[in-house]
């Protein structure tokens, strides 16, 4: 009995957790777009009175990881063990590399701003590409299987189908060209999160 409540509940816990890396990875997006407002952000100068906000962006991102991973697991338990194989390993694949990606280029981004001189031009644009092209383009993957196992196994109703659809379009397309199109995998992750939380309540 105890074990059945304990896996009834686990949905709903890890539901919590990637309501908690949707608001994590939308504040820290929100925290570095703060302190580089315009231009081209893998060059404009950081203002000496914005950089707590991004030093405090890269405190945020390893616990976003952590719970990006919870987050994972909510998916899966979730959707349960009928999904396709090929789909499966696109969605663990692409959501490990996404979660890489993002460690990566936050250790980048933190090395370049304890530089004492000039920051290094390298360390700025790789840290700026690692995280907008290649990480919002795994983050696409991601939402693209996600979507596809929950259409297949119709545990996903089909508007929130059509929005994983839809935001993988869109980060797979603008990549860094578009500001702020970032914020489509958090609120698109928000937005599944909570449909896991009202489905494990109606259990």
């Amino acid at each position: 009995m105890e074990t059945t409540t304990a896996r009834m509940e686990t949905p709903r816990a890890a539901g919590a957790a990637g309501v908690v890396f949707a608001l994590l990875l939308a504040a820290a997006i929100v925290l570095m777009r703060y302190a580089i407002p315009s231009g081209d952000a893998a060059h404009a100068p950081v203002a000496s009175d914005r950089r707590w906000a991004v030093r405090t962006a890269l405190e945020i991102v390893p616990f976003s990881g952590i719970f990006f991973l919870w987050f994972m697991g909510a998916l899966r338990a979730h959707t349960g063990d009928a999904e396709d194989r090929f789909v499966a390993t696109v969605f663990l694949g692409s959501g490990f590399v996404f979660a890489a990606t993002l460690y990566v280029s936050a250790a980048a981004a933190g090395s370049v701003l304890q530089e004492s001189t000039a920051p290094s031009g390298f360390g700025r644009s790789f840290a700026y590409a690692l995280l907008t092209t290649y990480g919002m383009r795994m983050a696409a993957v991601f939402v693209f299987a996600t979507s596809t196992i929950g259409r297949r196994l119709g545990v996903f109703p089909r508007p929130l189908t059509l929005l994983g659809y839809v935001v993988g379009l869109v980060l797979l397309l603008t990549g860094s060209s578009v500001p702020w199109c970032e914020m489509f995998f958090p609120a698109w992750a928000l937005a599944v999160s909570l449909y896991i939380l009202r489905a494990s309540r109606r259990r």
